[in-house]
């Protein structure tokens, strides 16, 4: 598969935060396709001292199909500090999610018990009892609906794997594209969730670090209606 450019949202010498393309795994999956841990490696290393490959370590992740800010640290450092915010819930993400239909209530806050089946590779809603159930919650608020479309901002307080994905199918609005879930189509390899805005303290600087990806031209030609604006 080709390799798309490196879009970088922010970078110093402790961390980058990159644009995540959709269908662009971050670390190594079956496919063996590039990976971005891959390029953002590549684009570390020509920072160094001859002979020296330098710290990158990632320090979350994001599903293949879905795009938006990503960060990568650049020390040991900035990765404890960054890990522990991850751990302590001390950041702020947001998320832009495009539903199939409408949700019966424009804001609420979602908690379920998850568990991903190994078999199948797909994250089910469990009972509390579950040996592996884990706690996953959100907020989610329907921003505009149009074209049988609901344009949703999302603000995940856990960061589990397929989270959003299957917290929103539950209330019978699938995301666009994704068909592993609900969707009644597909969307070349992509589903329409992106990761808006991240906001961190700056591992090193201590300093508030707002982040944000913007959306791409087959996100807003998908929509087709005017972008709802940014409270």
């Amino acid at each position: 598969m080709d390799t798309p450019h490196l879009k970088i949202i922010f970078e110093d010498n402790h961390l980058i935060a990159v644009l995540k393309p959709a269908r662009i795994p971050v670390a190594s999956d079956a496919s063996r396709d590039t990976t971005l841990l891959t390029m953002i490696r590549d684009w570390n290393l020509t920072r160094q001292i001859e002979g020296r490959k330098g710290y990158c370590v990632p320090i979350h992740f994001l599903d293949r199909p879905v795009s938006g800010v990503i960060i990568f640290a650049l020390s040991s450092k900035a990765a404890t500090r960054l890990n522990e915010q991850f751990r302590n819930r001390s950041l702020k993400k947001r998320y832009f999610a495009l539903l199939e239909g409408t949700p019966k209530i424009a804001s609420a806050r979602l908690e379920h018990y998850l568990a991903k089946e190994k078999s199948d590779n797909r994250v089910r809603i469990v009972g509390k009892a579950h040996p592996e159930g884990k706690l996953c919650v959100l907020t989610y608020n329907v921003l505009a609906s149009e074209n049988g479309l609901s344009w949703v901002e999302v603000f995940p307080e856990t960061g589990r794997s397929h989270q959003i994905r299957v917290q929103l199918a539950s209330l019978g609005t699938p995301i666009y594209g994704d068909v592993k879930y609900g969707a009644s189509e597909g969307w070349e390899g992509r589903i329409a969730l992106h990761a808006a805005t991240l906001e961190i303290q700056h591992p090193v600087l201590k300093e508030p670090l707002p982040l944000r990806a913007p959306l791409d031209a087959a996100w807003l030609n998908l929509w087709n209606a005017p972008v709802p604006a940014e409270p």
